[in-house]
């Protein structure tokens, strides 16, 4: 835009500049063959009077005087100051006894007849074209020159302009894309133009009341999650009523894990708007924690499990509750949809562009309309495939070879 601009500028500056200065030239070289017939006119007018008196002495030393050549032709063929043959002009002034001027090639050639007692003689002087020219070059280059340094000062003036008109654009463009990134708390400070600060004061309202909603929204989604805590206390101590130890402490450990993710919502939820820093997690170690945690409830219920976690550190570009909280709604599903002694496997492998994790199970399936969000066929809200969705860079739903369902999850590897 602002080259658009500066190049607007210029354009009319010079459709101005060549409104105005062509005339100018036509008008310099106007005047300067106005000036030069003038002084051959006013040359003339000296040597005229003397040639009607027939004193050839006297306009001899007239014409020698001169500083630009004349010639006098007498009836009888002689000639007197510039030696030159007589030209058509010169015989057809004295026929006709008329002053002529007339064009020779590129010079002037001014005639005029004097009726004297032994017959008409004819005045010429020649106005060569370098006479006609004198200074129409350097004053067009001159003007040619201030045409330039006028286009000069106009573009530098409209990239000022331009520049002043932009700053504000680029710097709102700037604010956008990080409220785009979450960067809630900045602000755009309005300047230029009236309707550009317009602009910047209602960004900066969007911004301010995107933060107030996000912040409602945190707050509910927290007390929310504080209201499942009096359920789960009351289930804690249903537990320690149990008679069998290893039952009671197995349903205790459960309602401690789901107290634990309870309270990493809430925190959450109530983060500050600017992260520390990008989320990062070791795969490995979150999926192996996560299998271990519903390896149990599979051996209560006859699912085989099979497991392929790499040993290694498996960095990726994931918060470990989010990881967690992707990995639990998988197999919260292959629990929840599939009949129990359903078999499932949990595979996660490194990529090139960070890891890959893969639950499978030997299941019914599922159709991709129920992996949408909000839709379920049981009853539920329909949103454990979209916890995991958010996680994953690219997310597959189909069906596993041999029957069963297949969800791949593509984690983004950590920035360098």
């Amino acid at each position: 835009m602002r080259a658009r601009l500066t190049l607007l500028v210029g354009a009319t500056t010079v459709l101005v500049l060549l409104a105005f200065l062509v005339p100018l030239a036509l008008l310099v070289r106007q005047v300067a063959e106005d000036r030069a017939m003038s002084r051959a006119d006013d040359v003339l007018r000296t040597v005229v009077p003397l040639a009607g008196s027939g004193d050839r002495d006297a306009i001899r030393l007239a014409v020698t005087a001169q500083s630009v050549p004349v010639s006098v032709f007498f009836p009888d063929g002689s000639v007197l100051g510039h030696e030159t043959d007589p030209s058509p002009a010169v015989r057809l002034s004295a026929a006709r006894g008329e002053a002529l001027t007339v064009a020779v090639d590129d010079d002037r050639e001014i005639v005029v007849p004097v009726v004297g007692a032994s017959g008409t003689a004819v005045v010429s002087t020649v106005v060569s074209d370098d006479d006609l020219r004198h200074g129409v070059g350097r004053a067009w280059f001159t003007l040619t020159g201030l045409g330039l340094v006028l286009v000069l000062l106009s573009l530098l003036v409209a990239d000022r302009l331009a520049r002043a008109i932009t700053a504000p654009i680029t710097e709102l463009s700037a604010v956008s894309h990080r409220l785009a990134r979450a960067e809630l708390t900045v602000r755009a400070s309005p300047s230029g133009p009236a309707e550009l600060r317009e602009v910047a004061g209602a960004l900066n309202h969007l911004a301010d009341r995107i933060q107030v909603l996000l912040s409602a929204e945190r707050e509910r989604v927290a007390d929310l999650s504080h209201r499942v805590r009096t359920p789960l206390t009351a289930l804690r101590l249903e537990t320690e009523s149990l008679r069998d130890p290893e039952e009671a402490a197995r349903v205790s450990a459960a309602t401690d894990e789901v107290a634990r993710a309870v309270t990493a919502l809430i925190q959450q939820a109530r983060r500050r708007d600017e992260p520390a820093g990008p989320p990062h997690c070791d795969a490995a170690a979150v999926v192996r924690d996560r299998v271990a945690f519903w390896a149990v409830l599979a051996e209560d219920t006859g699912r085989a499990l099979t497991q392929e976690i790499p040993p290694g550190p498996l960095p990726v570009a994931v918060a470990p509750d989010e990881l967690g909280a992707a990995l639990d709604a998988l197999l919260g599903n292959v629990f929840a949809h599939t009949p129990d002694g359903t078999a499932f496997e949990v595979r996660l492998a490194a990529a090139p562009a960070g890891a890959v994790l893969t639950v499978t199970d030997e299941g019914p399936g599922f159709t991709l309309e129920v992996a949408r969000r909000g839709v379920s066929a049981v009853g539920s809200t329909g949103l454990g495939l979209d916890i995991a969705r958010q996680v994953a860079t690219t997310f597959d739903v189909g069906a596993r070879p041999g029957g069963g369902a297949s969800v791949r999850l593509q984690l983004a590897a950590p920035p360098t």
